[in-house]
């Protein structure tokens, strides 16, 4: 997939200094970020994540969804190590967009489950394209990933495409009363390892 490699800059945050790095997905347009911490071109697994955008979330503080809190997790934990990628991809609603995503959290007011909700809109459960990965963890010379996830199919897509993964890293946090039927919809039908704090409301997904 073709990617261009747009500019780099110094990102303070309340964690660490990141660097910024942005890319622009030459088919879509669609721009992704790559906050970067360390020497990660060394040939060691890197601590990673690979982070959809959700700006409902990451911005909005919603309770909905496990996503901000993920987010800062795998910030902190980054710059705990002192080296690290996180992959900001503009996939906002696992890949079905904002208003799409709006038209799906209405359906779940009503009774619908997150990936029911998607279905009744004609999109699968999960529209997300990993492909755009590769190039830039190529370009940032980044060779094999402790993914920090709870998603076994990313971490399939991800190896599929020739990315190694040498760890899956849970990132277990963000449960709160709001998302128990979210997080036990992605565990029940989206193979989401959630972790045993969360083995309750699984098994009654």
């Amino acid at each position: 997939m073709p990617v261009v490699f747009v500019a780099a800059s110094k990102l303070p945050t309340p964690f660490a200094t990141f660097t910024m790095n942005g890319f622009l997905e030459a088919g879509t347009g669609r721009e992704h970020v790559v906050l970067s911490l360390g020497d990660i071109a060394d040939g060691a697994p890197v601590l990673g994540r690979v982070h959809s955008e959700c700006l409902t979330g990451d911005a909005l503080f919603s309770q909905r969804c496990d996503c901000g809190s993920q987010l800062e997790a795998a910030m902190r934990a980054i710059a705990r190590e002192g080296r690290g990628v996180l992959l900001y991809l503009r996939q906002e609603g696992r890949g079905i967009g904002l208003m799409n995503k709006i038209r799906a959290y209405e359906l779940q007011d009503g009774g619908a489950d997150t990936v029911e909700a998607n279905e009744r809109l004609g999109f699968a459960a999960d529209q997300r394209d990993y492909a755009i990965c590769l190039p830039m963890l190529e370009h940032l010379g980044v060779k094999s990933l402790r993914l920090m996830t709870n998603n076994p199919r990313k971490v399939k897509a991800l190896t599929e495409m020739g990315i190694t993964v040498a760890e899956r890293v849970p990132l277990h946090t963000g449960h709160n009363p709001h998302n128990k039927l979210y997080l036990a919809t992605k565990a029940s039908k989206l193979d989401h390892m959630m972790g045993n704090e969360h083995q309750g409301e699984v098994d009654r997904a």
